[in-house]
């Protein structure tokens, strides 16, 4: 099985070595992503909340690029650097991922710092079988 990286117009250029998502046969793995806004090539601001809805929104810009819907999210992991404010990230994690649906597995985990002063990064692993339908 060929390892196969995706871009996706939507998305910022990587500034380093790396891919912005990784096919290996039905899996597809994403680097962890920021809230840049793809205007701006910015931030997006207001902490948590904010940043949440914005990587959500890139994510779902760049699924049909890559083959995939949200559907297919297998796992998420959430980093955050303000567990205190972890309400926020909910909120904006519900908005998109609908009840009723089968909800990915998910874990969360504070850290010192990240990237670029986000409060909030997240890489999401997905699965889709081609060849069931």
């Amino acid at each position: 099985m060929a390892l196969q990286a995706l871009y996706a117009s939507t998305q910022p250029k990587p500034r380093f070595r790396y891919s912005p998502c990784v096919k290996a046969g039905p899996f597809y793995q994403t680097a962890g992503m920021l809230a840049i806004d793809p205007a701006s090539g910015q931030l997006e601001p207001g902490g948590p909340g904010p940043e949440t809805t914005r990587i959500l929104s890139n994510l779902s810009l760049a699924l049909p690029e890559w083959g995939l819907a949200l559907s297919d999210l297998m796992v998420a992991r959430i980093f955050t650097t303000r567990l205190d404010q972890f309400a926020d990230i909910n909120r904006a994690w519900e908005a998109v991922i609908a009840e009723g649906t089968v909800a990915p597995a998910r874990t969360s985990v504070g850290v010192a710092a990240l990237p670029i002063g986000a409060t909030v990064e997240i890489e999401f692993g997905f699965y889709r079988d081609d060849r069931h339908g």
